[in-house]
Parts: C-alpha cells; sequence; structure tokens
C-alpha cells in the first residue's frame, strides 16, 4: 500500500483532534473528487512498518485516526489497512478511528476491518448532490456508527 501524505494535527476529518491518513488508490474515480491525486495506487510512497510507526506515535496525544484517500478500502490497501487498525486499537483501546469510503456499506460489511472503525463515511462523492451535513462530500454518504457489526445511521 502506498499513502500520498498524513496531517498529524487535523480538526476537519472526524471529532477532535485526529492524525489522518490519506493512502492512494481509488477505483471509483467520482467526477468532481477532491482527491483526485490520490486515485493511482502506485503514487505516493510506500506504507512501511517505519511510516507506519511514526503515524501511530503521533496519535498518542489525540482524539484518534482517520482513514481516508484514495479509498482505504480498495482490494489493494485492505491488508494494510486491517494491520494499522489492528495495532492502533491494541495501542489506544480508548481512541476511535473513522474511516472514508466510496463503497456502501452493505458491499463492505463483512470485512474484517470494519470490526476496528467507529465511524463510517460511505457512499461514492456526487457533486450534483451537495451537503452541509459535517465530514460528508455529498448527500448521499451516510455516517455510520459502528458497533459489534451492527451499524446506525447519524444524521
Amino acid at each position: 500500500m502506498n499513502y500520498d501524505r498524513y496531517y498529524t494535527c487535523d480538526l476537519v476529518n472526524g471529532e477532535g483532534v485526529r492524525v489522518t491518513l490519506f493512502v492512494t488508490g481509488c477505483a471509483h474515480a467520482c467526477d468532481g473528487c477532491h482527491n483526485r491525486s490520490t486515485w493511482d495506487r502506485k503514487s505516493g510512497r510506500p506504507f512501511t512498518a517505519e511510516a507506519r510507526e511514526a503515524l501511530l506515535a503521533h496519535c498518542a496525544n489525540h482524539d484518534g485516526l482517520s482513514l481516508s484517500g484514495g479509498d482505504p478500502l480498495l482490494p489493494a490497501n485492505r491488508d494494510e489497512i486491517l494491520a494499522l487498525c489492528r495495532m492502533f486499537k491494541q495501542r489506544y483501546p480508548d481512541k476511535n478511528i473513522w474511516l472514508w469510503t466510496g463503497y456502501d456499506y452493505e458491499e463492505v460489511r463483512s470485512l474484517e476491518i470494519l470490526r476496528f472503525v467507529d465511524v463510517l463515511i460511505d457512499g461514492r462523492y456526487r457533486k450534483d448532490l451537495p451537503t452541509s451535513k459535517p465530514w460528508r462530500g455529498s448527500d448521499n454518504q451516510r455516517l455510520l456508527k459502528l458497533s459489534r457489526g451492527s451499524a446506525r445511521q447519524e444524521d
């Protein structure tokens, strides 16, 4: 897996002060996407063990981890994202993970990754459906609070 960048003090991608990782690779190619530079999964830098450890260390004094892109749930990214989520929750069991994906929850609900994700923002970006809802780019996207295999939609 490659990544484009990460922010060590992010106030806009989820509640509280967060560390946000932008992975590369996205198969959705949504018209009007704000992160078009992350579509090519071969772009960016390799997400090495050293990069993962540095990112996790930055999370110590923050409220949680946010995963965006690209698409963290692109099949080529799933193994690394699962490993990262597992390590994060082992190290910081009381902190939360937010994840943005172009897939609908129903398409990915069985992924083990989602056992570690607390908030999922799902659905492809649609520039023809603007929204004023927080943390979403378009009105079709849902903010789902995940818990023990179930999802509760928030407005």
